[in-house]
């Protein structure tokens, strides 16, 4: 499970990420990344932690569905969020075929777009 202190959980702050940061679209999910955002909620921290939300809608399936790709998003999300400079934040929005897919195949496509996001890929 992703630590309470890595997750994003106010509106303003998923839309920073999302209107602000950069976006990498893979079949799966689409990846929204928002560096060096200081966070005005921290209280003193010098290098506030990389943070990171998830949204997966209606599209993606019924009630259970959604609670599992969520669920296997933030497991993935978890390993991955020490790659993250601090003070990022990241959005990770499901597409209706992530409902489907099993944990590797959105481990390929989380990884294959924080690669890119991060300065690793090419387009």
């Amino acid at each position: 499970m992703l630590p309470t202190e890595n997750r994003l959980r106010r509106r303003e702050d998923f839309a920073t990420a999302v209107r602000r940061g950069r976006r990498a679209g893979r079949p799966l999910l689409v990846v929204h990344l928002r560096c060096g955002a200081t966070d005005p909620h921290a209280p003193g921290e010098s290098a506030p932690r990389p943070r990171a939300g998830f949204v997966v809608s209606k599209a993606v399936g019924g009630a259970v569905v959604r609670n599992t790709v969520k669920r296997r998003l933030r497991h993935l999300m978890r390993d991955r969020i020490g790659q993250l400079p601090p003070g990022s934040l990241v959005v990770v929005r499901a597409l209706p075929g992530a409902g489907d897919a099993d944990s590797a195949q959105l481990a390929r496509d989380l990884d294959a777009a924080l690669r890119r996001l991060l300065g690793g890929g090419a387009r």
